[in-house]
């Protein structure tokens, strides 16, 4: 149990004391910050030197570079508790760990990851850890303006405080706090359960289950700086890939571990998943749902196969003086199959069935003319032999038959051509019904997300020629580019370094001055100087040290077999909430997603508390879960926000005109917070329109930063988002829209940390 107390002396005076330690804090940080843009300068100055120490000092420069944006990123609320013990030490807690570099390298601020700042988010009064007192500092910039003391003394306990809390006022306080558009850390505000799963050991798959507001993501993302903490030298050189449902949601919470002082995660969607394809086309998801059965692994086997192809009829190759040969459709065969024995992807083993067939058509040139006219045996040696497959490897005409027998394919031009072509369809999926076939054809034009994992698959079974090699070198380059703009941008807001003593006259130059972006480029070509982020992004066949997946419910099966073969050794977290589940392919069940994988070698931990969302909405979203499956449970809501969630039935010719009035209406009522109006997908254009012209700080669907106030949105794009306030518009047709429609409008009730209404039409 704990105690809120007042403190034992004015809180005025206890706040100028803490006043005076975190200013010490951020002159130390500033010290830091300067020394690594200083000596990020003075790295970039050096030019010269062999390739050895150019690639030496690329390196230090990436690992300035990263120091400044560290220093940087965690300066809000960078210390934000300490640690009383029973013998009379303190420790102070904040985003990174500060050190007396003056005397024995004591810690001045302890790294909320550090083992011995654990006690910050476990001890109670029943257990308290060696702790007397914890304190939690609330700062405003690098302004102490609060603070709120818990004495870990079951005699002094309040019997109305709550014992599963820690640091229930400042919890409290941030749960209250308006929505900004950006995701919060809760690094302040960890709680027990939380804690236990973000530090939970790295190894094997690790699943989170959780409901609406349990802090789900919000965990993942600080395991995912935890783990980069703990296991710096094992992740540093293989990458943490982290895997969100959407763009809106990654733009979200993308300021989370930079705030954490953790750069280094790569960010993607599903989307996003395969280097050099943007995939942002849309389709029905009757469509999508079939593209991500594991039936689709079998289609695009049999449409490589199709492409192997053996004519019905002997092939003419006319050659230079008009000289003809001919392929015979058996030879074709019985050469591809000795190939297909090989087991060899498709455009690696292109090379096998080339030899096959030049022998062949290189046995009848020497037939015409090596032949004894005695009748003795053909007069040419192996030599002429070798000289006569040379000449016709070289051929065109040649070339062009073995491109139509066996086409070297990117998995671009093989769904693409898949897709396009109705007879291919067939020929690939004789086990899908005509309907369903049916749904695979469409024109070229873009590619889905649903694509993705197809277009991975494909590739596993092409394997990468050099055209595809030749990308992925591009997509690098264009990535080192990007990095070296970068470079230079955070040492333009360094200060100038002196070239000599300035007391000396010395000349005052910038970094600009001494290298551009050009220059730095040839210097991470020279070196391979990208970070593993980046080269991750660039290489399809990149194998993760971890792998972390929010909203995991909504993969399908292809889509977990892309992710596994990202993360060979199995290490994940998968987050998600099963009935949650929107998506036609998505998740039905842990052990159905992960028993291909690691059969039953996974452990399952549980989220049951809600801090977002308050008693009264979870009350309303409890009776959309029994829908979905009487067994489950709703999370249990730490607080009430005193506001009865409203619902209200209005003609379906005055819907626009009502959910303008309501959304203004809640508009007004929102001090500094946000306004989310989750509609039906299918009158999203109609409806967001009609809030647009009304209101012109309201914006529709996918915003690039989330900034406004007002958004109308589908609650596709709404998952794993929150608002202050949430307007829900036509329940019913929320579930009519799909089939999982009481899951998405389960999501839907979810959403809002304080108000919740609802407008339906008869």
């Amino acid at each position: 149990m704990h105690s809120d107390v007042s403190g034992e002396l004015d809180q005025g005076d206890e706040i100028g004391r803490e006043q005076e330690y975190v200013s010490m804090l951020y002159d130390r940080l500033d010290g830091l910050r300067e020394q690594a843009a200083r000596r990020l300068t003075e790295e970039l100055r050096n030019t010269g030197g062999t390739q050895q120490a150019r690639s030496q000092r690329d390196s230090t420069v990436r690992m300035y570079a990263d120091q400044v944006e560290q220093y940087s990123a965690v300066e809000a609320g960078l210390c934000f508790g300490r640690l009383d013990g029973d013998d009379g030490s303190r420790r102070y807690i904040g985003r990174i760990g500060i050190f007396d570099t003056s005397g024995d390298y004591d810690p001045l601020l302890m790294d909320w990851r550090a083992p011995a700042a654990r006690a910050f988010y476990l001890a109670t009064a029943a257990n308290p850890q060696g702790v007397r007192r914890r304190r939690h500092l609330r700062t405003r910039e690098r302004k102490v303006t609060a603070l709120n003391d818990e004495v870990l003394d079951i005699a002094a306990a309040s019997p109305t405080a709550h014992e599963e809390l820690t640091g229930e006022a400042s919890l409290l306080a941030a749960l209250n706090a308006g929505r900004t558009g950006r995701m919060r850390d809760i690094v302040e505000t960890i709680q027990a359960e939380q804690d236990r799963i973000i530090r939970a050991d790295l190894p094997g798959v690790l699943v989170v289950q959780g409901g609406p507001g349990t802090g789900k993501t919000a965990v993942a993302l600080h395991r995912a700086a935890y783990l980069l903490y703990t296991h710096r030298q094992q992740l540093s050189t293989r990458g943490v890939l982290l895997v969100g449902p959407n763009a809106t949601f990654l733009r979200y919470i993308s300021q989370v571990l930079p705030a954490l002082a953790e750069t280094g995660v790569l960010l993607r969607t599903q989307a996003d998943l395969f280097p050099g394809v943007q995939a942002r086309r849309t389709e029905p998801a009757e469509t999508a749902a079939l593209k991500g059965r594991l039936v689709m692994a079998e289609v695009l086997a049999n449409a490589v196969r199709d492409r192997q192809w053996v004519p019905d009829e002997p092939l003419e190759i006319e050659l230079p003086q008009r000289e003809i040969l001919t392929l015979d459709p058996t030879v074709v065969r019985e050469a591809r199959d000795r190939v297909r024995r090989a087991d060899r992807p498709h455009n690696l083993a292109r090379a096998l069935f080339d030899i096959e067939i030049v022998h062949a058509l290189a046995d009848q040139v020497a037939e015409r003319i090596g032949a004894d006219p005695l009748g003795g045996e053909n007069l040419l040696s192996e030599a002429d032999r070798a000289e006569i497959r040379r000449e016709l490897r070289e051929e065109p005409e040649v070339r062009a038959t073995l491109d139509e027998l066996w086409p070297v394919l990117t998995p671009q031009r093989l769904l693409a051509d898949l897709y396009a072509t109705p007879e291919r369809i067939a020929a690939a999926a004789p086990m899908l019904t005509e309907a369903e076939r049916a749904m695979l054809h469409r024109e070229p034009g873009g590619w889905t997300p649903a694509d993705v994992p197809l277009l991975d698959e494909a590739a596993e079974l092409l394997g990468e020629d050099e055209r595809a090699a030749a990308a992925r070198r591009e997509r690098i380059r264009s990535l080192q580019r990007e990095y070296a703009e970068g470079v230079l941008e955070i040492a333009r807001g360094s200060r100038s370094i002196d070239v000599e003593d300035e007391a000396d006259g010395g000349e005052i130059l910038g970094v600009t001055d001494l290298i551009d972006a050009d220059r730095l480029l040839e210097r991470q070509e020279e070196s391979d100087r990208l970070t593993t982020a980046q080269r991750a992004a660039a290489d399809r066949s990149w194998a993760f040290g971890h792998i972390i997946v929010d909203e995991a419910q909504e993969l399908s099966p292809m889509a977990w077999r892309l992710l596994m073969r990202r993360c060979p050794s199995r290490s994940m977290t998968i987050v998600g909430d099963v009935a949650q589940t929107g998506a036609l392919a998505g998740t039905p069940s842990w052990s159905e997603a992960l028993a291909p994988y690691v059969a039953d070698r996974w452990r399952l931990t549980e989220l049951t508390v809600s801090y977002r969302t308050p008693a009264e909405i979870m009350a309303v979203a409890a009776d959309v879960l029994t829908a979905i499956d009487p067994a489950l449970r709703p999370p249990r809501s730490v607080r009430a926000s005193g506001v009865p969630p409203w619902d209200r039935t209005v003609d379906a010719d005055r819907l626009a005109a009502e959910l303008v009035a309501a959304t203004a209406r809640e508009a007004v009522g929102l001090a500094d917070g946000r306004l989310g109006v989750i509609v039906p997908a299918g009158r999203v254009a109609e409806l967001g329109g009609a809030v647009t012209a009304a209101l012109p700080e309201a914006a529709v669907g996918e915003q690039p930063e989330l900034a406004n106030r007002v958004v109308v949105l589908t609650t596709e794009q709404a998952k794993g988002l929150e608002f202050d306030s949430v307007l829900v518009v036509e329940p019913e047709r929320i579930i009519a829209e799909s089939p999982r429609g009481h899951s998405d409008l389960y999501v839907a009730l979810t959403r809002a940390t304080q108000r919740l209404g609802i407008l339906r039409t008869p």
